[in-house]
């Protein structure tokens, strides 16, 4: 035994102590810059936008969200062609309608690719790596948040876009054109922002992708399904009033309420009785509460996952 090396020191056992030699094995202390948190937060950010597409990942990723910003663009290029070659003076559909009419696209689109966004990283229980890391929950949550209303941003707003520099190509009013496309950017972006937070909510509250996806549709589609079923009824038993009040309990109904109360939108309420300024200011404050909640049970949620 006393003739035998320690592997770990490189002193022979029962030598002098003052004949022990330490080996370098070629580890070395990092002296690069320290990127920090905003570094990681932007990363993250970057990484679930690109994947939101399927950039960087298999090419059967990139098929359906593809597919689907195809989709939501084809409508836009028609009407643009339609309207160049029927020399019209002003576009057949409303900047602020487009998400309106497309609302069961955005839908696919967001339960497709919000469970994407977080329910691997809890499946896979990555969360408490990512937090050894120089990122805190509130930067892991931003960033998931940022970066799925920036990917339903692209999908609404590219159409719009398209209708845009179409009524330009056919020698459209430049103002009224450039109003109409400014009301619809703040009409997708807040829009993008309240269903974003909505389905990271539900794709957050478990670790299976299917589930999260089903959730996500259920709650787009069943709310949106009663809340049209009981303002129609309203509608005909002429409580117009109470048609106003029953748009604020699905998602779709609560943008199309605000961006007729506040944006001049024309409203796809029975009977076109849209909310009025005042009632405007509730599904406002009903927006902001919903859109700030999410972020706080996402908050909440990552508090216990992250351990």
């Amino acid at each position: 035994m006393s003739a035998e090396t320690d592997a770990r020191t490189g002193t022979h056992s029962g030598t002098d102590p003052g004949s022990s030699r330490i080996h370098n094995i070629g580890y070395r202390a990092y002296e690069g810059q320290r990127l920090g948190r905003a570094y990681a937060r932007r990363s993250l950010y970057s990484q679930t936008l690109r994947g939101a597409y399927g950039l960087g990942r298999s090419a059967k990723s990139k098929v359906l969200p593809m597919i689907l910003l195809a989709v939501m663009c084809l409508p836009a290029a028609i009407v643009v062609a339609v309207a160049v070659a029927t020399d019209l003076k002003s576009l057949p559909m409303d900047y602020t309608r487009y998400a309106i009419f497309t609302q069961a696209v955005i839908g696919l689109y967001l339960a497709a690719q919000a469970p994407q966004s977080v329910s691997r990283d809890l499946r896979f229980k990555s969360i408490p790596l990512y937090f050894s890391r120089p990122i805190e929950r509130g930067d892991y949550v931003l960033a998931k948040f940022g970066a799925m209303a920036s990917a339903l941003l692209i999908l609404t707003g590219v159409p719009l876009l398209i209708l845009y520099v179409g009524s330009l190509l056919a020698s459209m009013d430049f103002v009224e054109q450039t109003k109409g496309f400014g009301q619809g950017l703040v009409s997708v972006t807040v829009l993008s922002l309240l269903f974003g937070g909505l389905g990271l909510v539900v794709a957050a509250l478990t670790p299976r992708r299917g589930f999260g996806v089903a959730g996500v549709i259920a709650l787009l589609t069943i709310s949106y399904g009663a809340v049209s079923v009981l303002q129609a009824i309203a509608s005909t038993t002429d409580r117009t009033d109470t048609v106003q009040w029953i748009g604020l309990f699905s998602p779709i109904t609560l943008i199309d309420g605000l961006q007729t109360a506040f944006l001049g939108a024309t409203s796809s309420f029975p009977g076109g009785a849209g909310p009025s300024a005042g009632v405007g200011v509730v599904y406002l404050l009903a927006v902001l509460a919903l859109i700030s909640g999410s972020y706080a049970v996402l908050m909440s949620r990552y508090r216990k996952v992250g351990l």
